[in-house]
């Protein structure tokens, strides 16, 4: 195998190798984040919140025994008033601007009954949302109040596993978002010694995760009796679907305020910790991770090693009752010599793999040189377009003015998270299919519309319509390495 980038030391000097991708003196601590994040942020000004975070970092095998006090109505009160206002109704059909009449006094009486162990969690509204393949997702949607004390919990177990939590898990967590992930993943293929690519995804997560596995690891940390009963309540609130109540025993709501950091806590123990322990004591060569939520892509030097971590990791989750999604897991070559070598192999072009919305190809630049493309996932795209037509069609007699602010916010959308660079050749088709949409839809509207030609409407879509443009960094400079 061909040396890459002697500049970089191995991993067995005890530095993890996400971190070092990220610039980050450990696992600890992981600040210097700046943009979007997937999760709302904690307050700032809670200084019970600060010395919990203080006392975590000092001591990684703390385990806290007084959390509940922390829990305030002033906590309620900002948990409230982040919450979308617009957001779905629960199972109660309380809506944001209802619950805000009386605010104090009901944050009172949730204050109380929180602090005494009497509060009681409603089941989760089940509602579907399509999935790309054609199924549907489940989607648990929780009572308003329900959503503000899970937030409020929230916040004081993200000051402790925030200091826990590995610097290459990006998914919902303050400060992090899908795009620094992407980055880690460019910077570790583009600088680092990657042969060997595994993209994995673990099957139906949030509906298989063990209650009380996760109960188990959660009692790592915590040792207030109180927050444990309160955690658990949420886990076994069931859902409500036309009706009728089921008990949850296994999974969390996807859609439940407090779901994303369980989520997060478990794999924790079971892929984060294991993983970097694996890459430490057992590879031969260079591994990194890179993961959000139950998502993960994983970067090898050696072939060997990509191999031998599947087969071992496949056990080890067994083992806490979850599996590898067969279909969505593929380990392949990848990197600044594969074209290479599999051109010597006659194996054709390197395969590409979908992570977060993009497909990562192996391409050159002009002067021959390896170069990472990042484009728009096709199926992402056409599902986009074809629930964007459905909207046009069914609101065909809405005025020009409102259909154009709407496909503006539309296309601004898409860009803000598909706009990286070297993506403007899918930003801009996507751009293009919109406009051939508006246009049938004009033209469908009246005898008249058929007279409005390609070359005049182009001018008017454009007044509408922002232009093409990248709207992120390169993966280097954001991750300032």
């Amino acid at each position: 195998m061909k040396q890459m980038n002697k500049r970089v030391q191995p991993h067995k000097n005890g530095q993890p190798q996400a971190e070092s991708v990220e610039r980050r003196p450990s696992n600890k601590g992981n600040s210097g984040q700046t943009t979007g994040s997937g999760t709302q942020r904690p307050p700032t000004t809670s200084r019970g919140l600060d010395r919990i975070r203080e006392a975590a970092k000092k001591d990684p095998a703390l385990k806290f025994t007084n959390l509940m006090h922390h829990i305030t109505t002033d906590l309620l009160s900002e948990a409230y008033r982040g919450l979308n206002p617009k957001a779905a109704a629960g199972a109660d059909e309380v809506t944001w601007d209802e619950y805000g009449e009386g605010l104090e006094e009901r944050l009172q009486v949730v204050h109380e009954l929180v602090q005494s162990g009497t509060y009681r969690a409603r089941p989760s509204k089940r509602v579907y949302i399509s999935k790309l393949d054609g199924r549907k997702r489940p989607i648990g949607i929780a009572a308003l109040e329900d959503k503000i004390v899970q937030q409020a919990l929230v916040w004081v177990l993200q000051s402790i596993y925030e200091v826990d939590f590995k610097g290459y898990n990006y998914g919902f967590r303050p400060g992090r978002g899908q795009h620094h992930a992407l980055d880690a993943i460019y910077v570790a293929i583009t600088q680092r010694k990657v042969n060997y690519v595994l993209d994995a995804d673990i099957r139906n997560y949030f509906d298989t995760l063990d209650h009380e596995w996760l109960m188990k690891f959660v009692e790592h940390r915590v040792g207030d009796s109180r927050v444990l009963r309160l955690v658990r309540k949420f886990l076994r609130a069931g859902v409500s679907e036309d009706g009728k109540w089921s008990k949850t025993v296994v999974g969390t709501p996807q859609g439940a305020v407090i779901s994303p950091l369980l989520a997060n806590i478990y794999l924790h123990y079971v892929l984060d910790l294991w993983a970097d322990w694996w890459r430490r004591r057992r590879a031969r060569g260079e591994v990194y991770i890179v993961r959000y939520a139950d998502d993960f892509v994983m970067g090898f030097q050696y072939r060997a090693d990509a191999e031998r971590l599947l087969r071992e990791l496949k056990e080890r989750l067994v083992k806490f009752n979850l599996e590898l999604h067969e279909e969505k897991t593929r380990l392949i070559e990848f990197g600044r010599f594969a074209e290479e070598d599999r051109e010597k192999d006659g194996k054709g072009k390197p395969e590409t793999f979908d992570f977060l919305g993009f497909t990562h190809i192996c391409s050159k630049k002009r002067n021959g040189k390896f170069k990472l493309r990042r484009k728009t996932m096709g199926k992402r795209a056409r599902a986009k377009l074809h629930e964007v037509r459905t909207q046009l069609k069914s609101n065909i007699h809405r005025s020009v003015m409102d259909t154009g602010k709407w496909l503006r916010s539309v296309f601004q959308g898409h860009l803000n998270y598909y706009g990286v660079p070297g993506n403007r050749n899918a930003t801009g088709a996507f751009r293009t299919e919109l406009a051939k949409a508006w246009l049938h839809s004009l033209r469908r509207r009246s005898q008249k519309g058929q007279s409005m030609t390609w070359v005049k409407f182009c001018r008017y879509f454009s007044i509408w319509i922002p232009s093409v443009c990248t709207v992120h960094p390169y993966p280097n400079e954001r991750l300032r390495v």
